[in-house]
């Protein structure tokens, strides 16, 4: 569903901000992976999501989705094939919309756009019911603006937008990072429901170690642009928080210290 070969991105190439954030990754998801990325600051995480989503062009390698390849199209061009919810609540909503505009929006996603549109009763019958499989009561203010709800309320309704049309690859970039642990828990579990429920093919940057373990069927950590860790199935689910710091203070020797609390 997603393959990268030998993709590589350096910004601010030649001058003294130069950084090399990609150094030749290569990954390949199935149809159906979750999967959990870790690592430090300036690991190259969100600029692998970013690439994917057409955010940055590649300087040199190739992306495809579901066989298609993706490489040189615009970001406009890719949004058919994605769903993204970003670590930022206020990203990936229209504020000034109420949220069955936001979700009508999602449902026309890479579609041609055309004067008249309007949501049917029949989509707004759909709508309140996916609505209502999140137990946040937010099927009863399908009127309300989105700029309005709380941050887990609004992360929810974003994992909805992007889940909507069943999108090739679900990019979750920390998705819960802003959330209090309460609300970033619930989100979650929504996570985990709607990705089993439609076998959405996932890649989820996370900073929690324990997240990073028990969800999904796989796990990639990465240092400095590389992929340096990639495990799955019953190795996976036997890892401890203890092999994955081991791991990254193997790989990061003295930048380890300054890692260690955003890992934890």
């Amino acid at each position: 569903m997603l393959k990268i070969q030998d993709l590589h991105k350096t910004f601010n190439p030649g001058t003294i901000n130069e950084k090399k954030a990609l150094d030749g990754v290569d990954l390949l998801l199935n149809e159906g992976d979750f999967v959990t990325v870790i690592g430090g600051n300036g690991a190259g995480k969100s600029t692998v999501l970013n690439m994917i989503a057409g955010v940055y062009p590649a300087d040199s390698g190739k992306i495809m989705v579901d066989d298609i390849e993706v490489t040189k199209l615009p970001e406009h061009r890719r949004a058919k094939y994605l769903g993204r919810v970003f670590q930022d609540p206020m990203n990936g909503t229209a504020a000034g919309r109420n949220i069955e505009e936001n979700l009508a929006l999602a449902a026309r996603r890479g579609k041609r756009r055309f004067l008249g549109w309007g949501i049917t009763a029949k989509e707004r019958e759909e709508y309140k019911q996916k609505l209502e499989s999140l137990g946040l009561g937010l099927e009863e203010r399908m009127t309300s603006k989105v700029g309005l709800l709380s941050g887990g309320q609004r992360q929810a309704v974003t994992l909805l937008m992007a889940s909507l049309k069943k999108p090739k690859l679900l990019l979750l970039d920390e998705h819960t990072a802003a959330l209090d642990p309460k609300t970033a828990k619930k989100v979650l579990e929504l996570t985990e429901e709607i990705v089993s429920k439609d076998n959405l093919t996932t890649l989820m940057i996370t900073h929690n170690m324990k997240d990073a373990i028990r969800l999904g069927n796989r796990l990639i950590m990465m240092h400095e642009g590389k992929i340096i860790y990639d495990v799955r199935g019953e190795e996976k689910k036997n890892l401890k928080v203890s092999d994955l710091l081991a791991k990254f203070e193997e790989a990061s020797g003295g930048e380890f210290a300054n890692d260690r609390m955003i890992l934890s």
